[in-house]
C-alpha cells in the first residue's frame, strides 16, 4: 500500500463530517493534483494506475480538500501575469521556457501560484484557451524547474499515445533535452502502465551504476508529464536500501530520509534494525515511541539533515544558491518527514 493510498483514507474519514467553501474548491483540487504527481515523482513508480494519472487527483472527496494538516501543507497564493514576471522565481522559470520554445512568448499565463519557500507553478497556454498548454513547477529553494507537463502539442487526430515507442521517446527526449538537459546520457526504460481507461507510457531516464531514475515522464493521451527526480549512484554511504519497498522494489524517497546516521543515533539503533521493525507493520514514530523518543524529535533530526544537504550543495555550487533561510528550509521540508515517519508498510 504506498503512501497515498493512506492519505486517501484518512481523507476520505474526514469529509464526512467536513465543508469546503465552493469558492475555493477548484483552487485546491488544482494544487493537490500537483502534490500527488510531484509525491510520484519523488519515488519509484509503481505500475498499477487507478483509473488514470488525472483521474486519482478526483478519487478524494472535495470536502476532503479542507482537512487542516492538507490544506495547511498546500495552501497556494494566486499570481498574476504581472507578479509572475516580476518575481526572481517566476521570471528565470519563463526565462527558460521562453529559450527553450520561443513560440511561448506569445502564449498567455492562465493561471500561477506560488507556495512561500517551496514551489512556484505557472501555466501557459496559446491565446484562444484551446492549443497548446504548458505546465512548470519551480523549486523556490532551488531555482530548478523540477516539473513540466506539454499538453496538447501534437495533432488530436494523432495524439501522442498513438505513436509508436521511438516516436514517443524522440517527443520526450526533446522536452528533456530543452527543459532539462541533454538526454543522450541516460539510458532510457519504457513500458506502459497497468491503465485500463486510458493508455499510458512511463519512461524512465538513469544515469548508469544509478538505483534510481534521474528523470521519469508519463505520457497519457496527448500530455507529456516529465520530472527531474535527480536518482543518485549507489555508495558505501548509503547504509540501507528498501526501508519500505513497492512491488517489492526500494522506496528512494523514503530511502533518502530514513538514511541518516544522527536518526540511528537518536533511536539507538542501526539501519538495519529498523528496517526490520518497518517491515513488521510498524511506522518510524511507533518505532520512536518504543524508545521513548517523540515524534517531533525525529522530524527535527531528519529536517536538519535534510537542509544541512541543501546547504552543503550550494556551498559546492551543485545547486543554485537560494535567498530562503534555515528556518524556512526545514518548515518546508517537515511536511515530506511527516509522511515519510507516518507510513507503515503492509505485512
Amino acid at each position: 500500500m504506498i503512501i497515498e493510498r493512506k492519505v486517501r483514507e484518512h481523507l476520505h474519514e474526514k469529509a464526512e463530517t467536513m465543508e469546503c467553501p465552493p469558492a475555493i474548491s477548484k483552487r485546491i483540487e488544482q494544487s493537490y493534483f500537483h502534490y500527488l504527481q510531484q509525491k510520484r515523482s519523488e519515488k519509484t513508480m509503481k505500475k498499477r494506475l487507478i483509473g488514470g494519472i488525472v483521474a486519482a487527483a478526483f478519487l478524494i472527496p472535495t470536502a476532503a480538500f479542507a482537512a487542516p494538516t492538507v490544506i495547511e501543507m498546500l495552501t497556494r497564493t494566486p499570481m498574476t501575469a504581472e507578479q509572475v514576471k516580476v518575481d526572481e522565481i517566476g521570471n528565470a522559470a519563463l526565462e527558460k521556457l521562453y529559450s527553450a520554445f520561443p513560440e511561448t512568448e506569445s502564449f498567455e499565463v492562465i493561471d500561477a501560484s506560488n507556495v512561500q519557500g517551496v514551489q512556484t507553478s505557472i501555466t501557459l497556454q496559446e491565446k484562444g484557451g484551446t492549443g497548446k498548454k504548458i505546465i512548470l513547477h519551480t523549486n523556490n529553494m532551488t531555482g530548478a524547474i523540477e516539473h513540466v507537463i506539454q499538453e496538447n502539442w501534437e495533432p488530436k487526430e494523432k495524439p501522442l499515445s498513438d505513436l509508436n515507442d521511438q516516436e514517443i521517446k524522440a517527443k520526450v527526449d526533446n522536452l528533456i533535452d530543452k527543459m532539462f538537459g541533454s538526454s543522450n546520457e541516460y539510458e532510457v526504460a519504457m513500458e506502459q502502465m497497468e491503465n485500463p481507461d486510458q493508455k499510458t507510457f512511463m519512461l524512465s531516464y538513469t544515469k548508469k551504476g544509478s538505483t534510481a531514475p534521474f528523470y521519469q515522464v508519463f505520457v497519457q493521451g496527448n500530455s507529456i508529464s516529465a520530472s527531474l527526480i535527480g536518482g543518485e549512484t549507489t555508495s558505501s554511504n548509503t547504509k540501507v536500501e528498501g526501508f519500505f519497498t513497492t512491488n517489492g522494489k526500494p522506496d528512494y524517497f523514503a530511502d533518502a530520509f530514513l538514511n541518516d546516521e544522527k536518526l540511528f543515533s537518536l533511536l539507538k539503533m542501526s539501519g538495519t534494525e529498523l528496517k526490520e521493525e518497518l517491515a513488521k507493520g510498524k511506522s518510524v514514530v511507533e518505532v520512536a515511541a518504543s524508545k521513548n523518543v517523540s515524534k517531533q524529535q525525529v522530524i527535527d533530526v531528519i529536517a536538519k539533515t535534510q537542509v544541512d544537504l541543501q546547504m552543503q550543495g550550494e556551498k559546492n555550487g551543485e545547486v543554485p544558491t537560494s535567498n530562503v533561510s534555515n528556518a524556512q528550509l526545514v518548515k518546508a521540508i517537515e511536511p515530506k518527514v511527516l509522511q515519510v515517519i507516518e507510513y507503515k508498510s503492509e505485512k
